[in-house]
C-alpha cells in the first residue's frame, strides 16, 4: 500500500443475514472478492446498539445474537470504492471509516 491507510469498522448482529447467509460472513466474502487488502470479522461478548438492547453470550454459552465487529484494512480510495455495496448489505448497523497507520505489514517482507 503506498496511500495512508484507513481502517473501516461495521457493526452488525450475529443473526444478521445477507441473501440466506450470515451477514457478517457475506460482507468479508465480498470484500475479498473485491481484492481489499484485509477484513477480519470478530464475535463481541457483551454489546449494546441504537436500541439499547444488550446482546451477549448467556449461561452455558447460549448466544443472545451476539455483536459482530468488521474491521477493514486499506487505502482510503478503495475503502471509499467498495463503500456503496457495503451500504446496501447493511441495512441496519453502524459503519466507520477511521485514520490508521500502517506500522508493518509482514506479508511484504521477504
Amino acid at each position: 500500500m503506498t496511500e495512508p491507510v484507513k481502517l473501516l469498522v461495521m457493526f452488525v448482529n450475529e443473526s444478521d443475514t445477507w441473501n440466506g447467509t450470515p451477514l457478517y460472513h457475506a460482507v468479508v466474502e465480498r470484500l475479498r472478492h473485491l481484492h481489499v487488502a484485509g477484513a477480519t470479522a470478530h464475535t463481541g461478548i457483551l454489546g449494546f446498539g441504537h436500541h439499547t438492547r444488550v446482546h451477549s453470550k448467556r449461561l452455558f454459552g447460549i448466544a443472545d445474537d451476539r455483536p459482530i465487529t468488521i474491521m477493514v484494512v486499506d487505502e482510503e480510495s478503495k475503502l471509499r470504492a467498495v463503500m456503496p455495496e457495503l451500504r446496501a448489505m447493511i441495512s441496519e448497523g453502524l459503519i466507520l471509516v477511521l485514520d490508521a497507520e500502517l506500522i508493518a505489514d509482514q506479508s511484504r517482507i521477504a
